[in-house]
């Protein structure tokens, strides 16, 4: 029996959304949005630090649209939002607009959101669990209105990454809330134009790998183990890179991004970073420059509480998940990925509670790994009297999550060479 819990008798697709399910499996240029939504999340923390006039000149380019659960007035006010907050960014593979990059704009005759990151927020706002959802994994497509306003599309069963061919990001709002049971209040779509900005701007960001990563499919070429310090065209590369990283599947190259995406949070939040306005700007710039943003989030209020309320919790805090999925499936979603709803009711479980919770292991041992040669922390020292004292985490008692992919910020992982 399925683990999909329709709630409709309604399956019946457009045919124009029939290709979907003969995908090209090495589609890389989703992945590059993978890296620029989940770096939204993080430039959220450094917005804060941005002076008010550069700010409003970035977030005036911003577009808005309405989620369905969304009403008139001013939006919500994060810390009185019961059980946290919840932010869908959205990485679309649209090629309108973007110069050239991923192909021409009549190659792909549809959008897909191939890229699904739900970014958890506590409501004491001590700790922030990000959510990806594999592109194909295969899932109730909620009753959604059409985007071009020609009526309302049935309930389906179909890759997540359909919805925002049916009905925009509202649509995929209301499917990533159907799957995970949790309300959300923010949500934000963007495109890939600005990756290679966003990763020079930083200054690149240290990946570890285990051993060589060369895939020719995607141009990366990283010749032996060790630490390299990506950015531009090579942090696409990284990236994009299916066939050099774990076994080849696109569960694996999850757990290889948040490898990079570990990182990214650990540059975004140290002090060169956030103490160089330059640096801040040009991120922040390149990122909601190429946005569409709910009516909620498109305030710059809320924004700059979004970021005040990331900006101070601890790395250890700050984890990394994948809802889980086993490849399988019959007929035209042979393949696809099909969600474990037994481990995924367990997770939402854990994130509906509000309260951190700890993996059994960092990495999951095929597309990801710790790294041997990680820093070792240090204590801060009581007597120093020029240095802040951090306080250390305390984890213990924390609940364990079984069966869970992910990481916490603060681990150092390396990607398993394929």
């Amino acid at each position: 029996m399925s683990e999909l819990r329709p709630r409709s008798n309604r399956s019946t697709a457009p045919q124009g959304i029939a290709r979907h399910g003969q995908l090209k499996k090495s589609n890389p240029w989703p992945v590059i949005v993978k890296f620029v939504a989940a770096a939204l999340a993080v430039v959220l923390v450094s917005g804060a630090s941005v002076g008010a006039v550069a700010f409003n000149s970035i977030y005036s380019k911003r577009e808005v649209v309405t989620l369905v659960s969304e009403t008139l007035g001013p939006p919500p006010q994060i810390g009185a939002i019961e059980g946290g907050f919840n932010i869908l960014i959205v990485g679309t593979d649209t090629r309108v607009g973007q110069g050239g990059i991923g192909g021409s704009e009549e190659e792909t005759s549809s959008v897909l959101n191939d890229v699904n990151m739900l970014l958890h927020v506590s409501q004491d706002q001590t700790n922030a669990t990000a959510i990806s959802f594999p592109r194909d994994m295969v899932v109730g497509i909620p009753e959604c209105a059409w985007e071009d306003g020609s009526g309302t599309k049935g309930y389906s069963t179909e890759p997540i990454n359909t919805a925002l061919y049916y009905g925009g990001l509202p649509c995929v709002v209301q499917t990533v809330e159907l799957l995970t049971g949790l309300p959300i209040q923010f949500a934000g779509m963007i495109s890939f134009q600005g990756v290679i900005d966003m990763s020079n701007a930083i200054g690149g960001v240290d990946v570890c790998v285990n051993g060589p990563v060369v895939d020719p499919y995607s141009g990366i070429n990283l010749p032996a183990a060790g630490t390299y310090t990506l950015q531009g065209f090579d942090a696409l590369a990284f990236l994009r890179s299916r066939k050099g990283v774990g076994d080849g599947s696109d569960l694996t190259r999850i757990s290889s991004q948040q490898v990079f995406l570990s990182s990214l949070v650990r540059t975004l939040k140290s002090s060169e970073t956030l103490g160089d306005v330059k640096k801040v700007y040009n991120l922040a710039n390149s990122a909601i420059g190429s946005m569409v943003l709910s009516s909620s989030l498109a305030d710059v209020s809320t924004m700059a509480s979004i970021a005040l309320a990331l900006k101070d919790i601890p790395l250890e805090r700050v984890t990394f998940v994948q809802y889980p999925g086993r490849t399988g499936g019959t007929g035209i979603y042979s393949g696809k990925v099909q969600p474990q709803e037994s481990l995924g009711d367990a997770l939402m479980a854990q994130i509906a509670s509000d309260q951190p919770f700890l993996l059994e292991a960092a990495g999951d041992g095929r597309g990801s790994e710790l790294n041997p040669n990680a820093p070792v922390p240090v204590a801060p020292d009581p007597t120093a009297t020029d240095a802040p004292t951090v306080a250390p985490i305390d984890n213990t008692g924390l609940p364990v999550v079984e069966g869970i992919r992910g990481q916490t910020a603060a681990d150092y992982t390396c990607s398993i060479a394929y």
